[in-house]
């Protein structure tokens, strides 16, 4: 039996590679890529593009609360939940099969707590699969590390609260400020 056929192979002739080896590259330029690999490894599976590689955007993820620094699990969950309560409601609003009626305001603002309530179902599975398994070890884990099975449970936590929170806000809003579109 062989195992290693590989071996057996001859991708070139031995003239082929003597002609390979005996040319010499004249000019070594170095040429300005505008997409490359990362930090010039092609094994990263990441592009490095001037959009990716800049600072300003490596400041303004640094600045979103999923990766700002100081912040507990309960208030990134809080952050990111209340901002996805508060822009969820508007396309149910204007967009949804009843933005002609009076109800629309309502029935967005129900739907917006239904979809909060699923994504938070999601959060919950992703955390019981994700961290059911962990063992928790017997050094002192910091309060603020989102991926473990307690700090998971905090950010979820403070997903609900803040989805909420940010979908009353933005029904609120509405009820009290009337938006006339076609005035415009």
């Amino acid at each position: 039996m062989i195992i290693n056929k590989a071996k057996k192979f001859q991708f070139l002739s031995p003239e082929q590679v003597s002609t390979i080896s005996s040319t010499k590259l004249t000019a070594t330029s170095k040429s300005f890529d505008v997409v490359s690999s990362f930090e010039g490894d092609p094994f990263v599976g990441h592009l490095s593009t001037p959009i990716t590689t800049s600072n300003l955007t490596k400041t303004y993820l640094g600045s979103l609360p999923a990766y700002q620094s100081g912040l507990s699990p309960l208030l990134r969950g809080i952050n990111i939940g209340f901002v996805h309560g508060y822009f969820l409601l508007g396309p149910f609003v204007k967009l949804g099969p009843l933005r002609d009626s009076q109800v629309a305001n309502f029935v967005g603002f129900v739907s917006t707590i239904s979809l909060i309530l699923i994504l938070t179902t999601c959060l919950l599975i992703y955390g019981f699969v994700t961290f059911s398994k962990t063992k928790t070890k017997t050094s002192k884990t910091s309060a603020i590390d989102i991926l473990s099975s307690k700090g998971w449970s905090q950010f979820t936590s403070g997903f609900i609260v803040g989805g909420f929170g940010g979908a009353s806000i933005a029904y609120i809003l509405l009820k009290l400020i009337n938006f006339d579109i076609a005035a415009f």
